[in-house]
C-alpha cells in the first residue's frame, strides 16, 4: 500500500450513490414491504453500513480507516431505487472507496431482496458523487508578489564545515508552492539572527523560515532573537509541528521553536535536523498560508480572494 505516513489527520467525508432500477409494481412492493424476504430496506442499510467497515478487507490497496460516521438513504422513484451513502473519519486518507463500497452493497443487497419479484432488475450506475477533506481539498492564498527568506542558523554550516540539508529542503517546499525564498546562512549568535530577522520583516518580506538552534544546547539561540523581535506569538502553529513530530519520535517535545509575527510577517523556526523540518512542514503547510487572509481581515473564507489579489493555491 502506499505510505501515508507523512499526512495529517483532517477530517474527510464522501458521498456515494448507486442506482437500481425495477418494475413500478417491484416497486410498489418495496414501499409496502410487501416482499418475500420483508424488510428490504432495513436489511439493504445494514448491509451498507457493514461494508463501508469491510472495506479494506475487500479492496487489496485500500488503507484500513476508523470510521466515524455511514449514512444510508433511499429515494424510491417511480422505475428506481435512488440509494446514497455518506461516510466520514479523521484520518490521513480519503474515504471515498468506503462510501462507494457502501453504496455498492446496499444495491446489491436491494438487488438479493427484489430479485425473487422481478426478473428485469438493473444496477445502472454507481458513482462517487463528492468528496472533502485532506491538503488537496484547501486552497490558501497569499499576497501578491509573496516574498520569503530561509535562515540558517548553524556555526558549522556558517564556517562551512558543515553542509545544510535543512535549509535545502525548506527552499524546495517553498518553490512547490511558487514562492522563491532567498536564503542566507549565519552563525548561532542571538544579535545577529535578530538583526537580520527584523532587517527582513520590515523589508516587507512576509514569510522567514529559520532551521537550527531551537533545542537545548548551548549555541541554541534562536528562539531568543526570534522572541526579542517578534509583536506576538503564534502558539498554535509550532503546536502543530510538535504534536505531528511526537506521534513519530519522542523527541519532538524537545524542539523550543517559537512562530511569531512582526506587522505582517511571519517568523517560523524549524528545528535543525532534516527529519524535524520535513516533518514540521508536512505538519503547517499549506495551512499556515491562510494566516495572510487573516491579517488582511478576511477572517476564514477559504475561497475569497484578498482584495490586495492572491494567487497561490
Amino acid at each position: 500500500m502506499k505510505s501515508v505516513t507523512e499526512k495529517t489527520d483532517t477530517l474527510r467525508e464522501a458521498v456515494a450513490m448507486s442506482i437500481v432500477l425495477a418494475k413500478p409494481e417491484t416497486l410498489e412492493r418495496l414501499k409496502a414491504n410487501d416482499l418475500p424476504k420483508k424488510d428490504a430496506l432495513a436489511v439493504a442499510r445494514a448491509a451498507g453500513v457493514m461494508a463501508a467497515k469491510k472495506t479494506s478487507e475487500l479492496i487489496p490497496y485500500c488503507h484500513p480507516i476508523p470510521i466515524d460516521s455511514v449514512e444510508i438513504d433511499f429515494e424510491i422513484q417511480a422505475d428506481r431505487v435512488i440509494i446514497t451513502a455518506s461516510v466520514e473519519t479523521v484520518w490521513k486518507t480519503g474515504i471515498e472507496m468506503e462510501a462507494l463500497t457502501a453504496a455498492s452493497v446496499a444495491a446489491l443487497t436491494i438487488y438479493d431482496m427484489l430479485k425473487p419479484v422481478d426478473r428485469e432488475l438493473e444496477i445502472v450506475s454507481t458513482k462517487l458523487v463528492e468528496k472533502k477533506g485532506g491538503k488537496s481539498d484547501r486552497k490558501e492564498w497569499v499576497p501578491k508578489g509573496f516574498s520569503a527568506a530561509v535562515i540558517i542558523t548553524s556555526d558549522g554550516t556558517y564556517k562551512g564545515t558543515r553542509e545544510d540539508k535543512s535549509g535545502k529542503i525548506i527552499k524546495e517546499r517553498l518553490e512547490a508552492y511558487g514562492i522563491s525564498p532567498s536564503y542566507e546562512v549565519l552563525p548561532d549568535d542571538q544579535q545577529m539572527i535578530a538583526a537580520k530577522l527584523k532587517e527582513l520583516c520590515d523589508q516587507g518580506v512576509l514569510l522567514i523560515l529559520t532551521t537550527g538552534g531551537t533545542g537545548l544546547g548551548p549555541r541554541d539561540v534562536t528562539v531568543e532573537a526570534t522572541r526579542q523581535v517578534m509583536d506576538r506569538e503564534i502558539p498554535g502553529i509550532m503546536e502543530a509541528c510538535r504534536v505531528y513530530g511526537q506521534r513519530r519520535t519522542p523527541y519532538s517535545m524537545l524542539s523550543r521553536g517559537l512562530a511569531a509575527q512582526r506587522g505582517n510577517a511571519l517568523m517560523i523556526n524549524l528545528p535543525g535536523s532534516s527529519n524535524g523540518v520535513r516533518e514540521s512542514l508536512n505538519a503547517i503547510f499549506p495551512a499556515v498560508l491562510h494566516s495572510y487572509q487573516m491579517m488582511d481581515g478576511l477572517g476564514h473564507p477559504l475561497t475569497l480572494p484578498s482584495p490586495r489579489g492572491r494567487g497561490i493555491g
